[in-house]
């Protein structure tokens, strides 16, 4: 199923995410009213309860009050008195009986109400008191029941709170992780599609040969991305192709005119065609001078263009004593007519890297030392192992070249303002070999300042080659 939107997605993630919020909602909003509810409901019947008993015990005084009056007066209208409160104080009776657990109390204080029904003027007045003393215990036992019976409901009513709080408690933890899982899930419904274009830019700056697929589901927006990413990496390969197409033909064409210039260059000099003026053997000067400078900036494009169409560096185990000494060995021509001393530090034995790169490193940066050194001054290379890194630096003596200017030197075709010591233009290509190298190689190169050096290139590779 394709979702139509990327907006879609978004709204329906966070819909999804607030669905246990919402029942949350709602069941925290049920349990209030029904709390309400009951807390309501015990309210009324505690008041109800405390009105009857309050009520009863007004009318077992007035029903005292007429029986000792009927005693002493003996008037029928205080018998009827007496039995209109009597049947009162019954149905206020029921009502509270009807709620106590045990009824002993009521049944007693009904036995009493009879006998005073059946004998409203006894004979002795002791027995009346004996009666009416009884009466009043009757209706104290009956005010404890209730009291305790009110004691009973109130722990219940708060032995239920509590049981409502603490399934609160859990529903709301419940829900919450819930809503967390959910709003995870969408989160992850909405990075997938990211992280994929993510890939594909990282597989499109890695050149790799291919790239993930084109989603087939997912918001529209960004399948669209993918689709111009697709074709931005197509468009990328093509014109890199022209590139190395470019400079590959550039170069092997401008060598066949070149050879000719140089070979009519070594006819003039020899005066083959005849002798030669001192304008002429100056102009002829130049000449080669121009010639060299061409063959050497036609040598570089050639190693840039190699360069660039390694697609991946191959990690061996090297001795880079040895490499250095090659290295040394190659250029030892260009070291003897500058007066220089090579001083070599080289702490490691062994080092994992791409033997091809790690070669051009060395070179151009060597080559950079002899350009730029002043001459008779030391040119140091320096080689050890810092925390998980394999750290290179060649200085040498010479002019200092303004930080402002450190980051340009990397790029292509950029030179400094320094002059070099056997006054031919470079093409600036040298130090874009070596940050390119090193990148190949998961590392940098940077210039930096250290002691016994006017300019110091330092190369910075990971110790164990390739990242996993």
């Amino acid at each position: 199923m394709r979702i139509g939107s990327l907006r879609q997605l978004t709204l329906g993630s966070f819909m999804l995410a607030l669905v246990p919020l919402g029942v949350l909602l709602w069941h925290s909003q049920n349990t209030l009213s029904k709390m309400s509810e009951i807390a309501a409901s015990e309210a009324q019947f505690s008041v109800g309860m405390v009105r009857d008993v309050s009520t009863i015990k007004g009318i077992s005084i007035d029903i005292e009050r007429v029986l000792r009056q009927h005693f002493v007066l003996n008037k029928p209208e205080l018998v009827e008195l007496a039995t209109t409160s009597i049947h009162r104080l019954r149905t206020l009776l029921d009502s509270v009986c009807t709620e106590l657990p045990q009824r002993t109390v009521c049944i007693d204080v009904d036995k009493r109400l009879n006998w005073f029904i059946a004998n409203p003027k006894p004979s002795d007045e002791l027995l009346l008191d004996a009666q009416l003393a009884e009466f009043r215990r009757s209706l104290s036992t009956l005010q404890d029941d209730v009291d305790s019976l009110l004691d009973t409901r109130i722990q219940q009513q708060q032995q239920y709170v509590s049981s409502v709080q603490q399934t609160q408690a859990w529903s709301t933890g419940l829900l919450v992780t819930v809503s967390l899982i959910l709003m995870v899930f969408a989160s992850q419904l909405i990075l997938a599609p990211v992280a994929k274009i993510e890939r594909v830019i990282g597989a499109i700056a890695r050149q790799d040969e291919t790239l993930p697929g084109i989603s087939q589901s997912g918001p529209k927006e960004l399948i669209e991305l993918e689709h111009k990413l697709h074709w931005l990496a197509d468009r990328l390969t093509q014109l890199e192709h022209l590139r190395h197409a470019l400079l590959r033909h550039a170069s092997h064409e401008l060598k066949t005119p070149l050879a000719s210039i140089k070979e009519g260059c070594s006819l003039l000099s020899e005066q083959v065609v005849g002798r030669l003026n001192n304008q002429q053997q100056e102009v002829l000067s130049l000449l080669n001078n121009s010639t060299e400078r061409l063959n050497l900036l036609i040598e570089q494009l050639l190693d840039y263009n190699l360069l660039l169409q390694q697609a991946k560096p191959v990690y061996q185990q090297i001795d880079p004593s040895a490499l250095v000494n090659d290295v040394l060995s190659d250029n030892a021509l260009a070291i003897q007519q500058n007066d220089h001393q090579v001083e070599q530090d080289i702490e490691l034995d062994r080092v994992y890297v791409d033997p091809n790169l790690y070669r051009r490193i060395l070179d151009n940066l060597l080559s950079n030392a002899l350009a730029h050194g002043s001459v008779g001054r030391p040119i140091h290379i320096h080689l050890y192992a810092l925390r998980d890194m394999v750290v290179l630096d060649v200085g040498n003596r010479g002019q200092r070249v303004p930080k402002e200017q450190w980051e340009q030197l990397f790029e292509p075709f950029k030179r400094g303002e320094n002059r070099r010591n056997d006054r031919v233009t470079g093409s600036g290509l040298g130090l874009s070999i070596v940050a390119d190298c090193a990148r190949m190689m998961h590392g940098s190169a940077e210039i930096v300042e250290v002691e016994g050096a006017d300019f110091c290139v330092r190369v910075c590779l990971p110790a164990n080659g390739e990242y996993r």
